[in-house]
């Protein structure tokens, strides 16, 4: 399997600096992050870490669910993943990711909601991502269309 590149250039201090994460694999983008955008409520154009774990978690837990469903001989029409990643402060100082919130609802043909539901729950655990995120407490809100 290929290993996966990005880059971030930053300059100046934590509250006035500011950076550009380069998606450098894909070439896809660069977007902008800043410490002051990335702890308000409104991230005012910019991307931030927790952003990023959650685009990938989300996209690495649609993958692996679609891959079980399919593995119980049904297929997704539509999979609508979402990963709200939380960040609050560390115990030991600084801060953390405190949690991640999965919410997906599907439309599965031929798949009744308990097999749904204990697909669902597999995914979150045999997720790539999910897995490198042990440590953080992940929820699952998981339901048919």
């Amino acid at each position: 399997m290929p290993t996966r590149t990005a880059r971030t250039a930053w300059n100046g201090s934590l509250e006035q600096g500011s950076g550009q994460v380069e998606l450098t694999s894909s070439k896809v983008g660069t977007y902008e992050v800043s410490f002051p955008k990335r702890a308000a409520e409104e991230a005012g154009g910019t991307t931030s870490p927790e952003e990023l774990i959650a685009a990938a978690h989300s996209a690495c837990y649609a993958m692996q669910l679609s891959a079980l469903i399919g593995q119980e001989g049904a297929t997704p029409e539509a999979l609508d993943v979402k990963a709200d990643v939380s960040l609050g402060p560390d115990q030991g100082g600084g801060f953390r990711i405190t949690g991640i919130a999965l919410t997906v609802r599907g439309e599965v043909p031929g798949m009744d909601a308990t097999a749904f539901e204990k697909a669902a729950q597999a995914a979150k655990e045999g997720c790539p991502v999910s897995k490198a995120l042990t440590g953080t407490t992940i929820t699952l809100d998981a339901a048919l269309d």
